[in-house]
């Protein structure tokens, strides 16, 4: 005996707007969000004052031989924190020294310790928080995936100044 297959109406919208859906190429729109240029924030006297945390923890973090050092400027776009520093580390024992040492090195200079302190044992993407910023240390692969800089596009890139 055959049986007859039932679709009701919402179903029928649900296929007909997946379908509308999928006709939008993620091509188009990768090459609109490309196309908008980064924005790097010139430096106050106040941002590269050497007591600034956010860069004792970029400090700590080259000292430890992280790359793709980045800080974004959340205080245009967000409230929960002014400045995010997102960094790189090429295995898990480094991503672990990498966090060991910001922390560190902000206990002795600034005598900060991270409110939280996120996925150390994991050591695919190290999250230490300090209130006014957040240090991200990621893994190459994770890094990829969730793609902050992607997510908080609208925020600013401050510009590191060079090490003297």
């Amino acid at each position: 005996m055959a049986t007859k297959k039932v679709t009701s109406k919402k179903a029928t919208k649900r296929v007909a707007l997946k379908k509308r859906v999928a006709k939008k190429t993620p091509s188009k729109m990768s090459a609109v969000k490309a196309a908008r240029p980064v924005r790097k924030r010139t430096l106050s006297d106040a941002d590269t004052d050497a007591d600034t945390p956010w860069l004792a923890a970029v400090r700590a973090a080259e000292s430890k031989k992280a790359t793709d050092i980045r800080v974004l400027d959340l205080r245009p776009v967000t409230t929960f924190a002014d400045t995010f520093v997102i960094c790189t580390g090429s295995n898990s024992r480094q991503i672990q020294a990498i966090a060991d040492e910001v922390e560190k090195h902000l206990k002795e200079t600034n005598g900060d310790r991270p409110n939280s302190v996120e996925g150390y044992q994991n050591s695919e993407w190290v999250l230490l928080d300090y209130g006014d910023f957040v240090v991200h240390v990621f893994s190459e692969k994770a890094r990829a995936f969730y793609d902050l800089e992607r997510l908080w596009r609208d925020a600013p890139e401050l510009r590191i100044p060079q090490a003297s």
